[in-house]
């Protein structure tokens, strides 16, 4: 845990203007790691692991890294908007690739078989 809080108050807080607002968690024994199949046996840590659960507790999205290679801490917040978004129109909207607050949503129905590309097209026009 010292070394998350080292890590936002001198490396995040600097990407992302007040550090990150989620919660990071420390696992030393590496029991929740292993419960999400991200503790690595063989060197006794965890790869990195991201899980966005929602308050109901269910796992919405997620993704394993291994040391070497970092993530984005903006596309995690992005993908989180997007979910609680998709969360508080009751599936009524999806985000589509890129998709960030503001713009341009896909409504999930019959009329969008077919012409997803079409729509993320001027989604991504938007920008």
């Amino acid at each position: 845990m010292f070394t998350h809080k080292m890590w936002n108050d001198h490396e995040l807080s600097k990407m992302v203007d007040g550090g990150v607002p989620f919660p990071m968690l420390s696992d030393a024994g590496g029991e929740i790691g292993k419960l999400y199949g991200v503790f690595d046996e063989v060197s006794k840590v965890e790869n990195r692991g991201r899980f966005i659960i929602d308050p109901d507790g269910i796992i919405q999205g997620y993704e394993v890294l291994t040391p070497p290679v970092g993530r984005n801490v903006n596309e995690t917040i992005r993908q989180v908007q997007a979910f609680q978004l998709v969360r508080e129109t009751k599936g009524g909207e999806a985000t589509p690739s890129g998709w960030r607050p503001g713009k341009k949503t896909l409504k999930p129905g019959i009329d969008l078989v077919g012409k997803v590309w079409e729509e993320w097209q001027v989604s991504m026009a938007d920008d």
